[in-house]
């Protein structure tokens, strides 16, 4: 059975740090581009980062120097280090596995559960 679980989702203040895990289970991730998707409240979801079986990486212009994204093969597991939080970071992070190397909702063949993530003081 394929899973992505994440973790690490919380409350922090603008300026601040976080670290987003995804344990996958039921499959390889380093066979897939995997990544990291973001649903504020009243907005679509929107690719965040994405990086690709041979370490191609992708970010949206809005975390490019802030956020890096990272994946322990061994652990099976995925990251998405954040670095100076905005408040307009605050959303629902999900980790998923693509099914092809575009950072895309249509690209994407599982989703994890989501992480709320906060930015406020």
């Amino acid at each position: 059975q394929v899973q992505l679980v994440e973790s690490g989702g919380g409350l922090v203040q603008p300026g601040g740090s976080l670290r987003l895990s995804c344990a996958a289970s039921g499959f390889t991730l380093d066979s897939y581009t995997i990544g990291w998707f973001r649903q504020a409240p009243g907005k679509e979801r929107e690719g965040v980062s994405c990086i690709t079986s041979d370490d191609i990486t992708y970010y949206a212009d809005s975390v490019k120097g802030r956020f890096t994204i990272s994946r322990h093969n061994a652990k099976n597991t995925m990251y998405l280090q954040m670095k100076s939080l905005k408040p307009e970071d605050t959303a629902v992070y999900y980790c998923a596995a693509l099914g092809f190397r575009l950072c895309i909702l249509s690209a994407v063949d599982y989703w994890g559960q989501g992480t709320q993530v906060t930015v406020s003081s």
